[in-house]
């Protein structure tokens, strides 16, 4: 029996469409899978010049001290904040620090850290906060970090805060020894975040988001205040205030104000801040920190008591925290 020729023409045509779809997805261009919430679509990898190269893959990381005066029971509170920012390379599949970077394969993802530590005493009792910040280097493909940790320590309990970047955004879980905060689990949508932005001035400040958008305060401040983990409307602008660059954070809804202040060329150091907001008792009070010393040193081989001198180096106190 003969087929008709309209009847061949379809058959072909339908066939060729479905060769079509199958490259398509096999190639990865018609395939449907999200991208984690902190990578955009691919595109060009954001690439680094050899200075930021020679600095950031020393094998060394940036440490800085800064002067503390805390906001906080409607008083200010002397103390110490240290920077600590170093490159790692970060498992894409489990978002922790790889085990042995050169068998990951395209599991790795290079980052710049910041682990951002607090010391601080309210009256009898101290105050110990860490804010974790990953970063990935490829800023053009992962605009925003894939993890953000906090935690709070002082002698009334503990408090702690993670996000991972998902499929579908934000993935947060939320600790606390508050019977109204208790433990939560939300999920945010992918937004820029307070916490990330100090990894951002490091890798370029030409970089950083301007204008009126909603943001996610940071983990130290919602931890302090008791607010909820939701974004909320902020304006970004970036001022160059005598040759020193100030990197402003204004939230009109919380009536909070962070400025950074980072120098205007490369590495572009933080020199301090200062972060404006109202207490329990509605009074306005500012945080500020002040840069005192900085060194690069590959600081997890320091660890004998010998190394404790690196401490007043640094300027810090020796013996404690």
């Amino acid at each position: 029996m003969r087929i008709p020729a309209y009847i061949t023409v379809v058959f072909t045509l339908a066939l060729i469409v479905c060769i079509q779809g199958c490259q398509q997805t096999a190639n990865g261009t018609n395939d449907n899978t999200k991208q984690p919430s902190g990578m955009a679509a691919p595109v060009s990898p954001y690439t680094t010049d050899a200075a930021w190269n020679n600095y950031w893959y020393g094998g060394k990381a940036e440490l800085t001290s800064y002067y503390l005066k805390q906001s906080r029971y409607g008083e200010i509170h002397e103390g110490t904040v240290v920077n600590v920012f170093v490159t790692e390379d970060f498992s894409k599949s489990k978002q922790v620090k790889l085990d042995n970077p050169s068998e990951a394969g395209a599991d790795k993802l290079p980052i710049l850290k910041l682990n951002q530590s607090y010391k601080f005493n309210t009256g009898i009792y101290p105050y110990s906060v860490m804010i974790s910040a990953f970063q990935p280097i490829d800023i053009n493909n992962y605009p925003h970090a894939v993890k953000i940790t906090g935690s709070m320590q002082e002698w009334c309990g503990m408090a702690y805060y993670q996000m991972n970047s998902g499929v579908n955004g934000f993935n947060i879980e939320s600790r606390s020894y508050f019977e109204s905060e208790g433990d939560k689990q939300p999920t945010i949508k992918t937004i820029v975040q307070e916490d990330e932005l100090w990894n951002l001035i490091r890798i370029n400040p030409d970089k950083l988001p301007k204008g009126e958008m909603q943001i996610l305060p940071g983990a130290m401040y919602l931890r302090l205040s008791h607010q909820p983990l939701e974004p909320v409307k902020a304006n970004l602008d970036l001022r160059d205030e005598n040759g020193i660059m100030v990197y402003v954070i204004d939230f009109p809804t919380l009536e909070r104000q962070l400025n950074i202040r980072f120098e205007k060329t490369f590495p572009y150091k933080i020199t301090g801040w200062d972060d404006t907001y109202a207490g329990f008792d509605g009074k306005k009070l500012t945080t500020t920190a002040v840069r005192l010393k900085d060194m690069m040193l590959d600081y997890w081989s320091a660890h004998n008591n010998d190394d404790r001198v690196l401490r007043e180096q640094l300027g810090l106190p020796k013996d404690t925290q």
